[in-house]
């Protein structure tokens, strides 16, 4: 390994961000949200808000501030940054934002630094030149290597048909030396990375021309994934294949342990609605997988199938590495597990903030634990949160966490028509790290229904300082 991946040789960071997952902990407590907002008709650009979250300022639960994309079209979906935690380099700053249009495959450099309140656009890499020299596009995960690397996953080629694969990117957002490899998987989504154990592995979504549009079931078995790939962090290696059988249907989020020396990590497979644990299978230096949380889908009528889904769609761990959070973008709910015991977490808290089988939603449940038990969604500062539990965030501390309910806006048409048409919500839930348990904060939401230009879909929250999504530790 480099010695730019792993310090100065000194045992000093040097770089951005915190010197590991126990002083993040202790870091401020976030005054100021970034978070993508999607226009669904593409009729007008997305764009990056700026939230405020400091409960002692005039502006509190505000937008303060909206740097609008220079095209329509993008779809911003997930972001990150030029450089966090994993950077050594002295020379680098946690400057830009790293802002993908999932659609278009243009990729987007914003300001935080210079004016974090008011963030501005300074470059712009053009789907054209990508797909000139990598043949890429639809970028997903953006994440920042110790060098001051920037790799990106993607998803199609220039059809849109699938093919996944990484693009390189230096700090100034210039394509470095074509792909991270050369070889492309069928599909692509999120990745991981612990150069401690010679490991980069990703995530299989599935073919744009399939997912864009909404979700038919009958392409599962043809146009989605089911498994995940395990590459050589030091030789770029493709080394293995992980094929997740029905347990494992639609795989997505990677999250690993925040601590560089552990090696266990987590997995959301979203149609199935399982989390499997991610680890070494012995000595072998093979990887392994198991199913560690089993959810039932729901029996159900006046819906599109008799059963359906929970459909977690986003995981994410705690930096203290106590706790697992995912969410279920169709049943409505948000949980927390004990994950001391990697390979067998316990149930801590649970909490509905949506989804398809609230009351009133027009959805009978016909058997199971929500039988005659169907949950419901208060009212939080007069709104009641339109479509399900979708990006969480966790503050810094772990007691914080922020929710937005947009997936794609394809899907959202699809299954929540209603959020599209009034818009979607950032919420936050009370979270006890102590002893586990999850509760709504009844005095906090913004609304983006009510937007100027008309309503809008929140996605994935970033903090300034990094959080335990965007920050890898080596």
């Amino acid at each position: 390994m480099s010695p730019s991946c792993c310090g100065n040789g000194s045992g000093v960071k040097v770089g951005p961000g915190y010197n590991s997952p126990q002083e993040a902990q202790k870091g401020p407590k976030e005054k100021i949200l970034y978070l993508p907002a999607i226009v669904p008709d593409a009729s007008r650009p997305d764009y990056l808000v700026t939230i405020d979250v400091d409960p002692e300022s005039d502006t509190y639960q505000q937008i303060i501030h909206r740097t609008h994309l220079p095209n329509k079209g993008d779809e911003i979906h997930h972001t990150g940054w030029n450089a966090c935690s994993s950077c050594n380099d002295g020379n680098v700053k946690r400057k830009h934002l790293i802002v993908p249009g999932f659609a278009s495959g243009r990729i987007h450099a914003v300001d935080v630094f210079t004016d974090p309140k008011a963030p501005k656009i300074t470059h712009v890499l053009e789907p054209e030149t990508i797909l000139k020299e990598t043949g890429l596009s639809w970028p997903h995960t953006s994440h920042c290597l110790g060098d001051g690397t920037i790799v990106i996953s993607t998803l199609g080629d220039a059809k849109g048909e699938a093919k996944g694969g990484f693009l390189v990117l230096d700090q100034e957002l210039k394509i470095k030396s074509g792909t991270w490899t050369d070889k492309p998987t069928d599909y692509g989504y999120d990745f991981w990375y612990k150069p401690r154990f010679d490991l980069i592995i990703s995530s299989e979504f599935g073919s744009p021309l399939a997912f864009k549009g909404g979700f038919d079931p009958s392409l599962v078995g043809d146009k989605y994934g089911n498994r995940l790939h395990v590459w050589s962090w030091k030789t770029k290696e493709h080394k293995q294949v992980i094929d997740l059988g029905p347990d494992g249907l639609i795989p997505l989020e990677i999250r690993f342990l925040h601590e560089p020396s552990r090696p266990e990590g987590f997995l959301g497979a979203a149609l199935s609605s399982n989390v499997l644990s991610i680890h070494p299978n012995g000595d072998s230096g093979k990887w392994a997988t198991s199913t560690v949380i089993k959810q039932p889908w729901t029996p159900v009528e006046g819906w599109a199938l008799p059963e359906q889904p929970p459909l977690i769609t986003d995981i994410l761990v705690s930096l203290d590495d106590k706790y697992l959070y995912f969410s279920n973008w169709l049943r409505g709910d948000i949980n927390q597990y004990d994950i001391s015991d990697p390979l067998n977490p316990r149930h801590t808290g649970r909490v509905f903030v949506g989804g398809s089988i609230r009351k009133g939603s027009g959805v009978t449940v016909t058997d199971g634990e929500f039988k005659d038990n169907q949950p419901e969604i208060p009212a939080i500062r007069g709104r009641v949160p339109e479509g399900g539990p979708q990006m969480i965030q966790l503050s810094l501390d772990g007691k914080r966490l922020y929710v937005t309910n947009s997936l794609l806006s394809g899907w959202d048409k699809q299954f929540y028509p209603d959020m599209v048409k009034n818009g979607s919500q950032l919420l936050r839930i009370n979270v006890d790290n102590v002893n586990g348990g999850l509760s709504i904060d009844e005095d906090f939401l913004v609304d983006f229904g009510k937007e100027p230009d008309g309503p809008v879909l929140a996605h994935e929250v970033r903090f300034p300082g990094g959080d335990s999504s965007s920050d890898i530790w080596n």
